[in-house]
């Protein structure tokens, strides 16, 4: 797919690489036609998802014209993104756990779910992705700041920290395309529920 002018609003984001092939973040298509126009850019992948013409050469008359690839990798220093967890956000942990409730199983929206502390917080446990679920309000002011077994509750799964690359589909659900989900794919953990 190449888009149009009038169809801008509708380009997905570009999944942005280092120049080691290592996932760093998501950007604009304005932000990627700045990297090709700072000759940034060194391979790319996937469909060229845009066409951007620019303005016509004095010395031959042509126009120029950028095409805007759906995964580009950059030249510069490599600095993995994965030295650290990837921010916990309500947004990422309900893809993380795949808009379900991991206490009753249900499937909700976004508006419907909360943030469950496996150990709640008010008994010393921490904000972090491997205490933290998916639940739905009702199991959620059922458990209340209880322990699982205080209130006869089960985890449906085990909370997991998503890898790098699996953090940059989960922000980004929805809008991916099919070749980066591929290319992103092959970085996942093998506990990742978007392997599923």
């Amino acid at each position: 797919m190449v888009a149009t002018v009038a169809e801008y609003d509708r380009v997905p984001r570009i999944l942005r690489l280092n120049i080691a092939g290592q996932p760093i973040d998501w950007i604009s298509w304005q932000e990627a036609v700045c990297l090709y126009a700072r000759e940034i850019v060194v391979w790319t992948l996937g469909d060229t998802v845009l066409r951007i013409r620019g303005g016509h050469s004095r010395i031959d008359c042509c126009q120029s014209q950028v095409d805007i690839h759906a995964i580009v990798a950059c030249d510069g220093k490599v600095v993995s993104p994965t030295r650290g967890i990837p921010p916990l956000t309500n947004e990422a942990l309900f893809r993380r756990d795949l808009n379900v409730c991991l206490y009753c199983g249900g499937t909700f929206h976004d508006g419907d779910l909360t943030r469950d502390h496996v150990l709640p917080t008010s008994r010393g446990g921490k904000d972090v992705w491997f205490n933290v679920v998916a639940a739905c309000k009702r199991c959620n002011h059922h458990k209340g700041n209880r322990l699982l077994e205080q209130c006869r509750l089960e985890l449906l799964a085990l909370p997991y920290v998503p890898n790098f690359a699996e953090y940059l589909a989960l922000t980004n659900s929805g809008r991916i395309l099919g070749d980066q989900m591929d290319f992103l794919k092959k970085s996942f953990g093998s506990n990742s529920r978007l392997l599923q």
